[in-house]
């Protein structure tokens, strides 16, 4: 499948495979991290992040993109009086918004208890970052490791900065979510007398991390969403929330929704409401590409934010260091983490391994960046630069097949363009992939300065402090979804809803002026734009 110019690159990844196979790169020291981080990481590029003028985080930084967005007019700026919130479409008990893992697993939780929930979702129940995920979930549920174990490895590679509260429910939380999940019907993998298999990630210390293949977060999705189904759980698909509902003692109260065919508005009254709307990759940081799906927007942080809501670490990103790079029909599509726990190293245009495989993702991400754009000893692709995960290492430390059995979903992926991954490497770069920062909650997933408002998943901040170990988004989207559907559902049997107003959102539109915020935009985004300008 490559093209000449490829050969010379790929004759020296040959040569020196027999050697890359017994070489291990010794893990970059902590000094070594932090300044690979610092001149290479995108999260440290000071003129791609703007100082927010207004809002509850005031003074701090976010992406520019993000800050815009923030920032940016409501989609009912000036109609507020107009939609009539005493005679709602929904009344229900607890109003979810988003249908991926963290909204299903909520409104799992929630109907268990007894509550009426309904889920909106701008796409369709599994349209989410829960359904791309391919590498795995963690739980430390092996003789050899422990919930202490799990929490050092997370808290080390969020770079100590998680709330110690949440990541300690995480990682204590997690072997009891990974038998709901297979209790569900998940198939995880197993060996010969029916144990599960685990392997490392990137950032561990014992291998504690569960897969369904190469499409874990598929499985998991297609059995969530069937549960949520078979439960006649209300689904109101192909529906944005586009802004909080609040009543008039300042508690989240329903949302105001737009079918997004007919841009019909519809209101929601609800006793509590929980934010589970994902991540934000398809805002494209600093021109990224990335592996999320259609509708990651930031939505939620924009829905939280104008309502009142405080972020937390929403200057922090995570960019997964392996995006295909190339052909560029799949460019920053997600090359599982798993191709390289099973042996792939990383390597440069000269046949070089140049870091060790397995080092955190923002480290492992810094690392390539600086071999392409630092050193120059990245592959041209003809449209950038990118370095070889020279997977025909797999094959040979882990016997023939092993590709095929274990990621067939990346061998399927590539050989569709004639790449064929057990004989030939693949070219990666790092995408965009993950929003490490998000709404600020407590431990019962109650958003901190907005009563009755709950959020699970990616659009929580602070669970990962300010990176994301592999297989912690899928234990986390369980985990805190769960969470936020059993305590929703319990607050709401004593929830006193009073009068249902957007006083919040004239308030805001007021601050906007005063802040002398010139913009013409709105949000939340609802959908990237890929539209040729002329």
């Amino acid at each position: 499948m490559y093209s000449e110019r490829f050969q010379e690159s790929l004759k020296k990844v040959e040569e020196k495979r027999d050697y890359n196979t017994e070489l291990e790169p010794v893990r970059m020291t902590a000094e070594e991290k932090d300044e690979v981080l610092a001149s290479y990481h995108p999260d440290y590029r000071k003129d791609k992040f703007e100082v927010l003028k207004i809002g509850p985080n005031k003074g701090e930084k976010v992406p520019t993109e993000l800050a815009a967005m923030l920032q940016a007019h409501s989609r009912i700026a000036g109609k507020t009086k107009e939609i009539d919130l005493e005679n709602p479409d929904y009344d229900v008990d607890v109003l979810i918004i988003g249908g991926g893992g963290a909204g299903s697993s909520a409104a799992i939780e929630a109907d268990n208890a007894g509550a009426k929930a309904m889920i909106v979702t701008k796409l369709r129940i599994g349209d989410a970052n829960t359904m791309m995920a391919e590498g795995g979930i963690q739980a430390a549920d092996k003789e050899n490791d422990s919930p202490a174990i799990h929490f050092v490895d997370a808290y080390g590679g969020g770079h100590f900065a998680a709330k110690k509260e949440l990541l300690e429910k995480l990682v204590t939380e997690a072997p009891e979510a990974i038998q709901w999940l297979s209790d569900l019907g998940v198939e995880f993998d197993k060996d010969k007398d029916g144990n599960m298999i685990t392997t490392h990630g990137g950032g561990t210390s014992r291998k504690r991390m569960h897969a369904a293949k190469d499409y874990s977060g598929a499985e998991i999705m297609r059995t969530l969403r069937d549960e949520v189904l078979n439960r006649q759980i209300p689904v109101v698909d192909f529906t944005s929330a586009i802004d909080l509902i609040l009543d008039e003692n300042g508690n989240a109260a329903g949302a105001v929704l737009m079918n997004m065919e007919t841009k019909e508005l519809l209101v929601a009254k609800a006793k509590t409401v929980i934010i589970a709307t994902g991540g934000a990759g398809r805002m494209h940081y600093q021109g990224f590409p990335t592996s999320n799906h259609y509708g990651a927007t930031a939505d939620g942080l924009v829905l939280g934010y104008r309502a009142g809501a405080k972020l937390l670490y929403a200057d922090t990103l995570q960019y997964h260091p392996t995006g295909a790079a190339f052909p560029e029909q799949i460019f920053g599509a997600l090359v599982t983490e798993k191709v390289r726990s099973l042996g792939a190293k990383v390597v440069n245009v000269d046949g070089d391994v140049f870091v060790h495989p397995l080092e955190t993702r923002d480290v492992e991400a810094a690392a390539i960046i600086r071999e392409c754009n630092g050193r120059n000893k990245g592959v041209d692709t003809g449209s950038g630069k990118a370095v070889w995960l020279d997977t025909p290492m797999i094959e040979k430390i882990g016997g023939a097949g092993t590709i095929e059995k274990r990621i067939p979903a990346m061998y399927r992926m590539f050989a569709k363009f004639g790449i064929d991954m057990r004989a030939e490497p693949i070219l990666v770069y790092p995408t965009l992939h993950y929003q490490n920062g998000g709404l600020d909650i407590n431990t019962n997933g109650e958003t901190t300065n907005i009563k009755n408002l709950f959020a699970a998943g990616e659009v929580v901040g602070g669970i990962h402090g300010r990176n994301r170990l592999m297989g912690n988004s899928l234990l986390d989207v369980i985990v805190f979804g769960r969470n936020a559907g059993v305590n929703a559902a319990a607050a709401s049997k004593t929830a006193k809803v009073g009068k249902l107003t957007l006083k919040h959102i004239d308030n805001y539109e007021e601050t906007i002026a005063e802040a002398g915020i010139d913009t013409s935009l709105v949000s939340p985004k609802l959908l990237p734009d890929y539209t040729r300008k002329v």
